[in-house]
């Protein structure tokens, strides 16, 4: 019996050994296998646009039809499908409800391994963790980043600017004092000719009628 289970071990050894072979190799080329971020964490303001973008290992004879890709936000563990594409085509349909005609991507970047979506008129909302899956058939990982999107600061209106430098500073008591005086002392100034030259007249008429009751 020794020698029959000896034998059995021996004869299924070169079988297994191959599995092993296979397996490791296997584990080796997933192992190689690396999906990246360019960008950790991404910050703007709601209305804006922002890109996306994860890179993922490749090789010469990658096909898009064999990529499956599944992008989707992760709000305290509640999830929301950014993106969907399997067997090269996607899937709009699986997109939640929010995203809807916010998202394209650029499929000529997926040739060269390059996932690029472009979200636009952002929100609020939109802030959390995206993570992306990536499954190429030789390989499958993910990898996340982080967006936070703020409410737009209010701009200010350039007419009401130009208006408000337009009109004149507030005065305070003293300098309308001042103003007072100069105004009164060139209004003095004005009338004090026209009084003497009436004045004067008045007397040149009076000297003159006085005259005129001596003589007769």
């Amino acid at each position: 019996m020794a020698l029959q289970e000896i034998s059995v071990i021996f004869t299924h050894r070169p079988s297994a050994f191959s599995a092993a072979v296979l397996l490791l190799t296997l584990v080796l080329c997933r192992g190689s296998f690396v999906v990246d971020v360019t960008q950790s964490s991404y910050q703007a303001e709601e209305n804006h646009n922002i890109t996306l973008e994860w890179t993922f290992t490749t090789k010469p004879d990658t096909s898009i039809s064999a990529l499956r890709i599944s992008c989707y936000l992760n709000i305290d563990q509640t999830y929301s499908t950014l993106y969907f594409l399997r067997g090269g085509v996607e899937f709009s349909e699986s997109q939640d409800e929010k995203f809807s005609g916010r998202v394209q991507s650029d499929k000529d970047a997926l040739r060269e391994g390059r996932i690029r979506l472009q979200l636009s008129r952002l929100r609020t909302e939109d802030s959390g963790l995206y993570l992306c899956e990536v499954d190429t058939g030789y390989g499958r990982g993910y990898n996340s980043c982080r967006v936070t999107v703020s409410k737009s600061k209010p701009e200010k209106d350039e007419t009401s600017q130009q208006r408000g430098s337009l009109q004149p500073p507030n005065l305070n008591d003293e300098t309308r004092r001042q103003g007072g005086i100069v105004i009164a002392v060139f209004f003095c100034i004005s009338v004090f000719p026209w009084g003497f030259m009436l004045y004067h007249n008045c007397r040149e008429h009076r000297r003159t009628s006085s005259r005129k009751n001596t003589s007769s």
